[in-house]
């Protein structure tokens, strides 16, 4: 056995509560060395009568290494734990520090998970795992109300600059909610909406109030009620890293130097204020002079920003915050800041942005979910790009599984594109084809999914500004095939519940140098198989199928073509085709 391949930590992502009941336990081994792993599991204080030998499965593989798990529900909510490795013939037992050849018999020698206690274990709101969400920039997606036009509005679809408006605001949002229902979505996701110089919002100038632009908080009010009515929950976006430089204590600071009160509210290198060769004398965002970040470790700032989200959560009632370069603020605030909305809302859902590994953050104690931009390159290098095989994008999708716990996965952000990134149909070159494949996966797969606003219908747009153009209301432009297909999307994911958190998820097919994938989603009570052709030529698909009991699987949405013979399905998709067979368990 390659031992030095052979990882767990009892912590994090490898050893985790699941619920007040469950532990859930991993191991990393070298990629198909092991013939079996279990884990043996006793109670330090009952130790005879605790003895467990639970049998491990493969739950994720990636190109050089294979990940087991297990779950235990022990006795008295506390573990001392030891691996069994077989591989043939071969067999030792892993311990906290050691490979040895004979049961362990010492307590102090194997792995501890000390107690489950239930505050410390990650609860994301229920409702998320059935969620689809809608990104909407509200500056591009309606004009409700054009009193509220700012200076020199342009006309609505123009070319979007860094700089122009095109009087987007919240009344728009309003007047559409027929639109967002009809479609089917039920959260919606808000880049920033409070006062603030740009057409972004990004660069707040003062938390405590609605852009003018936009409305006011009793306009918000009335918005965020008309979608609860409607069964539509609503994120607003918080940019807590840093402020805009309009924001009064940056003022302050600007006119009164070193003596301003307001000069530990920010992190100054030296006086003046000002800029040298491109660098600031004081942090920022992006070294961007107008961003500068915020000193969230200052108890005034601290307490500042929880009054922040407290107002907004109890006042206006949302259901969870995104928030905004999350990464680069201190992870004592952000327990704090948990705390402080779960106090409200304990079904708020803390949304952080993060572009890469992210399981610092989900331990419980901040957020319950980061975007999952990890995900998003994935998908895009395999259905669009073409820049890795059907095996490689297996590989990279089983370690994105693996580096989180369950639950983390679960209510995922997955996102395809953003106010951030080139829109969907521009990346595949207006081919919805290659679209359709993308989403159709993104929709299939554990985690939450959003649409960037106007992708249903078609909209381009290259790298910001262009991903942020004016939605488009005449249906006459508007690909409504496309649309159709997003709703078919979302009701096939509401209608079986195996496409969501309930159900597992595992490759059956993916095999080096192919375009060709096919993967399961069981739940308790059914069984979904999807196949799905990149290639823009036919492929032949022959896949053996685990003997459940089930009913047959019968070809439900896509290609509809098929043999079931006993317990192998043959079907052949066409080029880009794809296919989902339904059973019940």
């Amino acid at each position: 056995m390659l031992l030095e391949a052979v990882h767990h930590d009892p912590k994090r992502n490898w050893a985790f509560g699941y619920d007040e009941k469950t532990i859930y336990l991993r191991l990393r081994t070298k990629k198909n060395e092991m013939t079996e792993v279990h884990a043996l599991t006793r109670d330090k204080y009952d130790w005879e009568r605790t003895r467990e030998l639970i049998p491990m499965y493969k739950f994720a593989t990636d190109s050089r290494f294979d990940y087991y798990e297990c779950k235990v529900q022990p006795r008295h909510r506390r573990l001392k734990y030891s691996f069994l490795l077989c591989s043939g013939e071969e067999q030792l037992w892993m311990v906290e520090h050691d490979f040895v050849t004979e049961e362990p018999e010492n307590p102090d020698r194997m792995f501890q998970y000390p107690f489950l206690n239930p505050i410390d274990i990650l609860r994301p709101p229920a409702w998320v795992k059935d969620a689809v969400f809608y990104q909407i920039f509200p500056e591009r997606f309606a004009n409700g109300d054009p009193s509220l036009n700012p200076p020199g509005t342009e006309a609505w679809g123009g070319q979007p600059r860094f700089d122009n408006f095109f009087g987007g605001d919240l009344q728009g949002v309003l007047n559409h909610l027929d639109y967002l229902e009809s479609l089917g979505i039920t959260a919606i996701y808000f880049t920033p909406v409070f006062q603030a110089t740009t057409n972004h919002k990004y660069d707040t100038e003062d938390y405590m109030k609605v852009d003018a632009h936009f409305g006011d908080a009793a306009l918000l009010k009335t918005l965020v009620n008309a979608c609860h009515a409607r069964g539509i929950r609503v994120l607003l976006d918080a940019v807590f890293n840093h402020s805009g430089r309009t924001f009064a204590p940056f003022v302050d600071l600007l006119e009164k130097g070193e003596a301003s009160s307001y000069r530990d509210w920010f992190h100054v290198h030296s006086f003046p204020l000002t800029v040298n060769d491109g660098t600031p004398t004081y942090d920022t965002f992006a070294l961007e002079p107008m961003m500068p970040k915020l000193n969230t470790e200052h108890p005034e700032v601290r307490s500042y920003l929880l009054q922040v989200a407290e107002y907004w959560t109890k006042e206006i009632g949302i259901d969870g915050w995104r928030l905004d370069v999350a990464d680069e603020v201190d992870h004592a605030f952000w327990r704090a800041f948990r705390t402080t909305v779960k106090s409200i809302n304990p079904e708020a859902y803390i949304l952080g942005e993060m572009w890469n590994d992210s399981v610092e953050w989900l331990q419980g104690d901040q957020f319950d979910a980061t975007m999952n931009y990890p995900f998003t390159r994935s998908v895009i290098d395999f259905f669009v790009d073409n820049k890795t095989d059907a095996e490689q994008f297996a590989f990279s999708i089983g370690n994105q599984l693996a580096r989180y716990p369950r639950q983390a996965a679960e209510v995922a952000f997955n996102l395809l594109d953003s106010h951030d990134t080139p829109r969907l149909l521009t990346l595949c070159k207006g081919d919805t084809r290659l679209m359709k494949l993308a989403a159709l996966f993104q929709f299939t797969y554990l985690g939450t999914p959003c649409i960037y606003y106007g992708d249903e219908i078609g909209m381009d747009g290259g790298a910001d500004p262009d991903c942020r153009k004016c939605m488009q209301w005449d249906e006459e432009l508007q690909d409504r095939e496309l649309f159709a297909f997003y709703q078919e999307l979302i009701q096939m994911r509401n209608e079986h519940p195996a496409l969501r958190a309930e159900g597992s998820f595992r490759f059956l097919e993916a095999k080096a140098g192919s375009g060709l994938i096919v993967y399961e989603r069981r739940s308790h009570q059914e069984h979904l198989l999807i196949l799905l052709n990149r290639e823009n030529h036919p492929q032949a698909v022959r896949v053996a199928l685990e003997a459940t009991g089930a009913t047959p699987l019968k070809p439900r949405y896509g290609h509809s073509q098929g043999v079931l013979h006993e317990d192998i399905l043959e079907t052949e998709l066409p080029p880009f085709g794809y296919a989902v067979w339904q059973g019940a368990l």
